[in-house]
């Protein structure tokens, strides 16, 4: 993964605390990724739905950290993130790797991975990437019938961790202590979150 690397963040708003399966795991995986998107300098783009009815996006997820790196964080109404604001942001960004996380699997971030893959051509994105441990659903069995079709699709869904070594890459850079500290310092809520939200059987 180089630069041209784009995290999104879907749809992770107050009003979901309640609705949507270990909610608090995908706040704290989701917090870990924006750690790394600041350590490795990716930019942000968050979106809400209908935030007229549905609230903004839950302070419990710390874009502040992100400075300007937090590019922009746009309402919709479509289930797919995919909207032509954020065309716009890849195309000028030059995005060729996207990194997915939110809710939900099976809607909102199985219509943008799919989308984004079939409009790879066009777009030029080369890799469509699921952070496993920071996406769920409101009904916990709709989270791997989701990411099963995603990974059929051809989208990489791997663990935050995973994710985050790829990011890193070489243990020889200076990057790499900062890097070596979140991983640590996040070793618990990645093995909660883990246990929570990814035990389950693969279809």
């Amino acid at each position: 993964m180089a630069n041209t690397t784009l995290f999104l963040l879907c749809d992770l708003q107050s009003i979901f605390r309640t609705a949507i399966h270990e909610y608090h795991h995908v706040v704290a995986t989701t917090n870990k990724m924006l750690k790394f998107a600041k350590l490795f300098e990716y930019p942000v783009i968050v979106t809400t739905q209908n935030a007229k009815a549905l609230g903004p996006i839950d302070p419990q997820v710390d874009l502040a950290s992100l400075g300007i790196l937090h590019r922009q964080t746009i309402d919709k109404t479509l289930f797919s993130m995919f909207i032509p604001e954020i065309q716009a942001l890849v195309s000028e960004l030059g995005t060729k790797t996207v990194v997915l996380m939110g809710i939900e699997s099976h809607i909102c971030i199985l219509q943008t991975a799919l989308e984004l893959l079939s409009q790879s051509s066009i777009c030029k994105i080369s890799e469509v990437y699921v952070v496993a441990d920071a996406v769920s659903s409101c009904n916990a069995f709709e989270v791997p019938i989701a990411l099963d079709a995603m990974r059929h699709a051809g989208v990489k869904v791997l663990t935050s961790e995973s994710i985050g070594f790829l990011l890193m890459r070489d243990a020889s850079l200076p990057s790499f202590r900062e890097f070596a500290r979140i991983v640590k310092e996040s070793k618990g809520s990645t093995k909660a979150a883990g246990e929570a939200l990814l035990q389950r059987t693969s279809l």
